[in-house]
């Protein structure tokens, strides 16, 4: 209870110390008002414009697989939005060196920014510039933001659209040089397989030439022949010549035709993924889906001078009653 009283005294000795000095700490928190506003408008603090661009990454890397597989073995649509696994994808690509020496070329910002190029670390103060003006994020809902702060309205709208234009060619750059690897692989391997086939159709037309064109139905024909002739006839001698013959040459026809038969099924496969490769090389779809694009802000984004105004007059007045608190105190102990 005594406490309470004690607490109630002192707040009441604070109102009425800071109402006897009402009139000079009116003046002061109109003066840090007036103040902040002066120092915080344009003439002191350049205005900075937002842009942003929002985008949902794609889950496509191969478009062969997405497009010329079975629908029951297909891995991705190329319709589908990215998920969490996309969105740190992009981000990384966003952040990473390819990328960010083409938004530096692209839009020239060592001299947008004015960063001297002579000094000790220009690379140094345009990363930093960067950072403070460039941001890329993921949203909640697992869509990536571009936001850009620039003095310039317009300028600030052609970074962020540029910057999700260069991700787009960026990603399809990177993901083309893999696919012109694959592709070589392939087209060797293919043509590899073109050749194994050539030689195995080579052999069997020479067994052709030889009149070994089907051994299973000349053989079979011959045998039926052989049993209705007398095998001691002309008729029958030659019959079983050709029999002889057939049989010669047996092996090398049922290698050869069991052998065509399965490389023209690998042939096949190699064959669907060649053309995917081809695919993948040769044609391209958009690595994002834009869900806001960035446009010309029409109010400035910083500094927000009202803000700024209420804390600066707020800290002053507070700091004011402090120091009236700390000089009375001062007062009553020289008194004692």
């Amino acid at each position: 209870m005594n406490q309470n009283k004690e607490f109630d005294f002192n707040f009441i000795d604070i109102v009425s110390l800071v109402w006897g000095y009402r009139k000079p700490l009116l003046i002061i928190t109109l003066s840090a008002a007036i103040l902040s506003a002066i120092f915080s408008s344009p003439f002191f603090i350049t205005p900075k414009y937002q842009s942003e661009v929002i985008f949902y990454p794609t889950t496509i890397n191969s478009i062969g697989n997405a497009m010329f597989t079975d629908l029951t073995q297909r891995q991705a649509d190329p319709l589908a939005f990215g998920e969490e696994e996309e969105a740190e994808n992009a981000l990384q690509l966003l952040n990473s060196s390819a990328l960010q020496e083409r938004i530096v070329k692209n839009f020239d910002l060592l001299n947008h920014y004015e960063i001297d190029k002579e000094g000790g670390s220009p690379q140094t103060d345009l990363s930093r510039t960067m950072q403070n003006n460039i941001k890329f994020n993921r949203t909640r809902h697992l869509a990536v933001s571009i936001t850009v702060l620039d003095e310039s309205p317009e300028k600030a709208a052609e970074i962020a659209n540029g910057i999700g234009a260069l991700y787009d060619s960026v990603k399809t750059e990177i993901q083309r040089q893999v696919s012109l690897q694959a592709l070589t692989i392939i087209e060797d391997e293919y043509k590899g397989k073109q050749v194994e086939v050539m030689d195995l159709r080579t052999g069997l037309k020479q067994l052709g030439e030889k009149g070994i064109t089907n051994y299973e139905e000349q053989s079979r024909a011959i045998a039926e022949e052989l049993y209705k002739v007398n095998a001691n006839s002309s008729t029958g001698r030659r019959l079983q010549e050709v029999q002889d013959k057939l049989a010669k040459y047996a092996g090398d026809y049922t290698y050869l035709r069991e052998t065509l038969i399965l490389e023209l099924e690998s042939l096949s496969k190699l064959k669907k993924r060649y053309e995917k490769a081809k695919v993948d090389v040769e044609k391209t779809l958009p690595q994002k889906f834009v869900l806001t694009s960035a446009f010309a802000a029409e109010k400035k984004t910083y500094p927000v001078r009202s803000l700024i105004v209420l804390l600066v007059t707020a800290s002053v007045v507070f700091f004011s009653i402090v120091t009236l608190l700390i000089l009375n105190q001062l007062n009553m102990l020289k008194k004692k």
